[in-house]
């Protein structure tokens, strides 16, 4: 690409503008960056992604078996879902996303893993709300069957519990929320979720009171742009075996 610039599509939602763009920075080499914005705000570069691939790969872990059953929160670049899907373990995963646009960026492959999601038969894309499915379990995340459940739940939407794309969203990270998502998932399952913030010593008390083996494992990675090691924050939580 000889533009060191392009914006590839900007479409309006009900959560502001988004837009997909991609750069090369010369300093940095041959590279095309894909970013995702919403308004002003960052949500996704294709630069830093080791925390994304951490989470599915970190909530995976925690999960034993096979033919697994994985929901991920939040489609963004599509780093998470693909991490997931390198693992032979996982029979099918569904990955939910409230922004169509972003859904139809990879279907129509203008992102890098757009083809990689629509070519394994284990992907599929639900556009709705994560948010307002998890806390409705007698519908559930899947809208073939209302009411299953899951062995993983990976969720990178928020920027943390504390820093929110939408205020609305503030209201999930309670005792109530999370014990409501719980139900969706099977004993022995994991909730796994990414922090792009240290971690948050409250929001693990919570985790703590509803689920067993919590941990919050930081990621390191460098930064080029800063020319230092920066970090993200997966926390990983299992449902009690019963």
């Amino acid at each position: 690409m000889g533009l060191l610039f392009e914006e590839i599509d900007t479409q309006p939602s009900d959560l502001g503008e988004i837009s997909l763009r991609r750069r090369r920075i010369p300093a940095l080499g041959d590279l095309d960056i894909y970013e995702v914005k919403l308004g002003e705000e960052f949500l996704m570069s294709s630069m830093f992604v080791e925390a994304e691939v951490a989470l599915a790969d970190l909530g995976l872990a925690a999960v034993d078996g096979d033919d697994l059953s994985v929901v991920v929160g939040g489609l963004g670049l599509g780093y998470t879902a693909e991490a997931a899907l390198k693992h032979d373990r996982v029979g099918e995963l569904l990955v939910v996303d409230a922004l169509g646009t972003v859904i139809h960026w990879h279907q129509q492959e203008k992102v890098p893993l757009g083809k990689v999601l629509n070519d394994d038969p284990r992907c599929r894309f639900v556009h709705g709300s994560f948010f307002e499915l998890a806390v409705a379990p007698d519908r559930g995340f899947d809208p073939t069957a209302p009411g299953r459940r899951f062995d993983a739940i990976l969720l990178d939407i928020d920027h943390s519990p504390r820093a929110l794309l939408n205020e609305s969203n503030a209201s999930f990270y309670t005792p109530d929320s999370l014990a409501r998502m719980a139900r969706q998932l099977r004993p022995g399952g994991a909730f796994a979720m990414w922090s792009n913030e240290p971690p948050d010593e409250d929001f693990l008390a919570v985790l703590e009171g509803l689920f067993e083996d919590v941990e919050a494992r930081v990621v390191s990675f460098f930064n080029p742009f800063q020319n230092r090691e920066a970090s993200n924050t997966v926390y990983v939580a299992r449902q009690p075996e019963r």
